[in-house]
């Protein structure tokens, strides 16, 4: 009752259907936490909410910024309130961690465990065409242009439409599986009908394979598009190149991969 306001406005703002829940979840979590109506709120309350994120569900700095902004989003725009700690530039402080990235000899022996073909032909586009597991899963015949070797990604991360590459070591295999599929079907069915492959099913393989083949780093699927961006700054390509096919906005996101790429520092001996 208390948000009928606030998804309405988040869905008239073509917010994604995961933002809106996050955003109405942190909203009810807020008001579970205090035990008061949105109108008794104070900015006390606030502080108190996000203090307990921290100190009692152990959040990361990153989750608790998103918790702010969803309360500033209602609190602003809906509550019509103003609060100081929400509308204040002091948001907490995000950690700052390098992307992990698998080795391209890592990168064989994680798709030589994988059994299944499908789940192998998954995790080998994720990795050589640099996508995001939800980018993966939502793949359909008609995003494949194999003649230019490009594939289409359709309103990736911000409702974005990007172009990347194919393997040419993939083009066989896709071809054969796209030739069975009619226009508007998902290339990686999940169980029920006409619904895509979830997510959750390619990061559980991905972290299984992970253990069979020894790789005891703490990567994830989003590490294989890492890898893809590392590995093509390490061959020379230019990295507004990479940036393009990553969908970056700014060139800085991309720019964080020069401090991963391992090409210079195996050329320096240690002194001892």
């Amino acid at each position: 009752m208390f948000f009928d306001a606030l998804k309405k406005e988040l869905k008239i703002l073509n917010f994604s259907p995961k933002t809106i829940k996050i955003y109405l979840y942190y909203n009810k979590d807020l008001l579970n936490f205090c035990q008061k109506d949105p109108r008794m709120v104070r900015e006390a309350d606030i502080k108190d909410y996000i203090e307990y994120l921290f100190d009692k569900r152990r959040v990361s700095g990153s989750t608790a910024r998103l918790a702010v902004n969803a309360l500033k989003f209602y609190y602003s725009r809906i509550q019509k309130r103003k609060f100081n700690f929400l509308l204040g530039n002091k948001m907490p402080k995000k950690p700052k961690r390098l992307p992990v990235v698998l080795s391209k000899p890592e990168i064989n022996r994680l798709l030589n465990v994988v059994v299944n073909s499908k789940y192998k032909l998954i995790l080998a586009l994720m990795y050589s065409a640099g996508l995001r597991v939800s980018e993966v899963v939502k793949l359909k015949a008609e995003d494949f242009d194999f003649d230019n070797k490009i594939l289409w990604i359709r309103q990736g991360k911000g409702k974005k439409d990007r172009q990347t590459i194919i393997s040419n070591k993939l083009i066989s295999i896709l071809r054969q599986l796209i030739n069975k599929l009619e226009i508007g079907e998902y290339l990686f069915a999940g169980q029920k009908f006409k619904n895509c492959l979830s997510a959750r099913s390619v990061e559980k393989v991905f972290s299984q394979s992970l253990v069979v083949a020894g790789i005891k780093k703490q990567a994830t699927c989003h590490s294989l598009r890492h890898s893809f961006a590392t590995h093509l700054l390490e061959n020379g390509t230019d990295i507004r190149y990479i940036q393009k096919l990553l969908g970056h906005q700014s060139l800085k996101t991309t720019q964080i991969y020069t401090a991963v790429t391992t090409q210079a520092l195996s050329e320096i001996n240690s002194p001892l």
